[in-house]
This record gives structure tokens, sequence and C-alpha cells, in this order.
């Protein structure tokens, strides 16, 4: 296992198999990891509280914009 595995482990998928599902998921997880990377950083006092609030923004109006670059209207907001 390299560095890079390590650090950005990804699960199995186990829902309904579609590519938008797929990549949906794939995505969802390197949120979930680099959120946690923030999280992590502004607790140990490397970042601001705010600075975190803003990089965790951006994350989040990135996974929006892929739900809607990828037609999932049946996942809820």
């Amino acid at each position: 296992m390299n560095r890079y595995d390590f650090l950005h482990c990804q699960r199995p998928y186990h829902g309904d198999f579609t590519p938008a599902n797929f990549v949906f998921n794939a995505n969802l997880q390197e949120f979930a990891t680099k959120v946690s990377y923030i999280a992590c950083l502004e607790t140990s006092g490397k970042i601001s509280p705010q600075d975190a609030f803003d990089q965790i923004s951006v994350l989040w109006k990135q996974l929006k914009a892929s739900k809607k670059g990828l037609s999932l209207e049946d996942l809820p907001d």
C-alpha cells in the first residue's frame, strides 16, 4: 500500500449500480476525507475556524455541482 492509498482510502460501493451513482459515491467519499482533514487542522489550531468553514463551504458547493452534473435528481439535498 502506498501513501496515497493509505491517506485516500476508498470503500467499495454497495448501492444500486449506475455510473452516476458510482461517480457520486466516489465524490462523496473524497468530500468526507477532505472535511475530516480540515476538521483535524482546525482542531489542532493549524487553521482558523473561519478558514475551515470557508474551505468546507467550497467543498460542499463542488459536491452539489457534481450531483447536479450527474443528473441525480432522486438523491436528497
